[in-house]
C-alpha cells in the first residue's frame, strides 16, 4: 500500500462547501449529462499525490441505464472531481483536481490507491481473482467506499444481498454492521450527529451506512464503509449546477471529507 500523506486541518472549515465549489469550479455546469466514459482512455500518471480511485468492474443485468454508461461510471468524473476541491479547499492534502483513476480491481497499481470508491454495486460481478486481490488491498490497509445502490431488482441488479456476496468472497467470513453515528469515522474532521443529515436524491426511505470491520470487530479498522439505499455522490456530481439545496449537498461533501481522512489515517 502507497504511503499515506498527512493531513492538517489548518484552513478554516467552510461551511458553505456548495458555494465554494461554484466558486472554484469555473465550466463545470456546461458538461454534458451523458458523460461518456468509455471515450476517456488511460489514466494520469502516478505521482505520489493523492488521487480518487474509482473501480471500474464487470456488471449483470441492465447496468448500462444511466446514460448508456457501465454502471460503475454513474456519476464519473464528476463527482470526484468536485469532491476534491473541496479537499483541496478545507486541507492540505493537494490532491489531483482535474485527474482521476478509473482502476480495475486487478490493475497491478491498486495498491498506489489508499482510498477506493464503488457505486452501484447491486451490478458488480466478480472473478476469484478480483476477489482475491481487493481481499489483500483492504487487509493491507486500503479502504474502500461503497455509494448508490439499493434493493431495486427491476434492472437486474443483486441488491445488498450481491454486495454481502462478493466481499465475503473477498474477505472470508466478513459480515457488514450497522454504523452508529458515535464511530470515530463521523467524527474526524466534520461532527456528523446523524444518519439523515442528507435528504435522499431520489431512494424511498432512510439509508442505511453500514460497515465492514477488520475481523468484524468494531473496535478494529473500519476497511469499507457502504453508503446502501441511497445516493451521496450525486450531491457531489451536481453540486455545482444548482439541482439540490445547498445546505444538502453541504452534508453530502462532509460525509465524503470525513471518508477520506479516516482513510488516510486508518
Amino acid at each position: 500500500m502507497a504511503s499515506r500523506g498527512r493531513i492538517h486541518a489548518v484552513r478554516p472549515v467552510v461551511t458553505t462547501l456548495a458555494l465554494l465549489l461554484a466558486l472554484t469550479s469555473v465550466g463545470l455546469a456546461q458538461r454534458g449529462f451523458g458523460f461518456n466514459a468509455a471515450a476517456r482512455t488511460g489514466n494520469p500518471r502516478y505521482d505520489g499525490r493523492f488521487m480518487f480511485a474509482r473501480l471500474k468492474y464487470n456488471c449483470f443485468g441492465n447496468c448500462y441505464y444511466y446514460y448508456g454508461q457501465p454502471s460503475w461510471a454513474h456519476g464519473y468524473p464528476s463527482a470526484e472531481e468536485n469532491l476534491m476541491k473541496i479537499m483541496d479547499a478545507l486541507t492540505d492534502l493537494h490532491p489531483h483536481l482535474e485527474d482521476s483513476q478509473a482502476i480495475a480491481i486487478d490493475d497491478p497499481n491498486l495498491g498506489k490507491f489508499p482510498v477506493s470508491f464503488m457505486v452501484e454495486a447491486s451490478f458488480w460481478l466478480t472473478t476469484d481473482k478480483e476477489a482475491a486481490i481487493l481481499g489483500e488491498y483492504l487487509k493491507k490497509g486500503g479502504f474502500l467506499i461503497f455509494d448508490d445502490f439499493r434493493n431495486d431488482f427491476r434492472r437486474g441488479s443483486g441488491g445488498l444481498a450481491n454486495l454481502e456476496a462478493n466481499l465475503s468472497r473477498a474477505v472470508p467470513g466478513a459480515r457488514l454492521l450497522q454504523m452508529n453515528p458515535t464511530d470515530p469515522i463521523f467524527h474526524v474532521f466534520f461532527d456528523i450527529n446523524n444518519f439523515n443529515i442528507v435528504p435522499q436524491y431520489y431512494d424511498q426511505g432512510a439509508p442505511v451506512i453500514l460497515g465492514l470491520y477488520e475481523d468484524n470487530d468494531p473496535k478494529k479498522r473500519l476497511m469499507a464503509i457502504i453508503n446502501f439505499n441511497t445516493d451521496i455522490s450525486n450531491f457531489w456530481e451536481f453540486s455545482a449546477r444548482g439541482f439540490a439545496p445547498v445546505d444538502s449537498t453541504n452534508e453530502a461533501y462532509k460525509l465524503g471529507v470525513n471518508y477520506i481522512i479516516y482513510g488516510l489515517t486508518h
